[in-house]
């Protein structure tokens, strides 16, 4: 068996100090004033663990470029994703940090996607199993779960996609309906995401003594979207909540169809606030995830990950902002 690289985690907790201290030692930082008996503590805990900084964080601290593998699930990205990846992209630039999108197919190992890049971090915005997560952090490259982790994790950059269902039936709950959908993407690999904003939906419908909702897949067509909307309404369905705004249009395109209008027959609700949100017929009432946030967040924490430094916080307060227009 591989024994596992030390990391400046494990040589923070045997010399008792924090993470910051021994990068700080390391990298023999002269803005920084560290007392000679601490100093020595270090470099023996160093000496015993037989740690080395890795290439990619010297790399990192001296701006030179290095990759991030960005793993993306095996579907359509959509606008909200592609601006995430274009502002993360922009914020590592500044550094000297480049990144590589590779999508994750059914039964392939995350080996065939990192070893030829050798990357200083991995980001899944789709799922890396503890096993992936095990092999990677073994090979000394910093391991970062984007936008729908589940449990907390130091290196976790957490969107909280329960939360997003939640926001959604509240509003609509709030406005008097009793009976909800959910209209669900049709397409395939995107079923991470879905799947936690589903059980979100699913959670506050029944912490609010409602029915559990009625999920429908939609295909991105309008005659699909009627055909839904005809069995929502009459499964006795007053409002929707739909997975994102792309799904959201198709719900609206399939009213007009049927000489419905929302939310007089049905309110509808989506998730991104893309630029053609308030442009919808009506205004799309939907979640905003506060994206140039969240990848300014991941930016900050891949720096600190690679360079052995303390992780920041998430401002998770000001991820999420619910956008009230015409449509609910």
């Amino acid at each position: 068996m591989v024994r596992r690289a030390a990391t400046a985690k494990d040589v923070a907790r045997l010399a008792g100090v924090s993470r910051a201290t021994v990068s700080y030692v390391v990298n023999d930082n002269p803005n920084q004033r560290i007392s000679p008996e601490t100093r020595e503590r270090v470099l023996a805990a160093v000496a015993e663990l037989g740690y080395t900084p890795s290439a990619t964080a010297r790399a990192l601290r001296k701006g030179a470029g290095d990759v991030v593998l960005l793993a993306l699930p095996n579907g359509p990205l959509g606008p909200t994703l592609t601006q995430f990846i274009e502002t993360l992209e922009a914020e590592l630039a500044r550094v000297g940090v480049g990144v590589v999108t590779r999508r994750v197919v059914d039964g392939q190992p995350m080996t065939a996607l990192w070893r030829p890049f050798m990357p200083a971090a991995v980001v899944g915005l789709t799922a890396i199993s503890a096993a992936d997560a095990r092999e990677l952090r073994a090979a000394g490259v910093f391991v970062a779960q984007a936008m729908l982790a589940t449990a907390p994790d130091e290196a976790t950059m957490s969107v909280p996609q329960t939360l997003i269902g939640r926001l959604q039936v509240e509003h609509l709950a709030s406005r008097g309906h009793r009976v909800l959908g959910y209209a669900e993407d049709a397409r395939t690999g995107m079923t991470d995401f879905l799947s936690l904003r589903r059980d979100g939906v699913r959670q506050a419908c029944v912490e609010l003594g409602l029915d559990l909702p009625v999920a429908v897949p939609i295909a991105l067509d309008a005659e699909d979207g009627a055909r839904a909307v005809t069995l929502l309404r009459a499964a006795g369905c007053t409002a929707v909540c739909a997975y994102n705004d792309e799904v959201a249009f198709v719900v609206l395109a399939g009213m007009r169809l049927l000489g419905l209008t929302a939310p007089a027959d049905l309110a509808v609700i989506g998730v991104d606030d893309i630029p053609l949100a308030p442009f919808a017929c009506p205004p799309l009432t939907t979640v905003n995830q506060n994206i140039p946030l969240v990848s300014r967040h991941l930016a900050a924490l891949l720096r600190a990950g690679i360079s052995g430094e303390p992780l920041p916080a998430m401002p998770r307060s000001e991820s999420l902002t619910l956008v009230v227009r015409e449509s609910a």
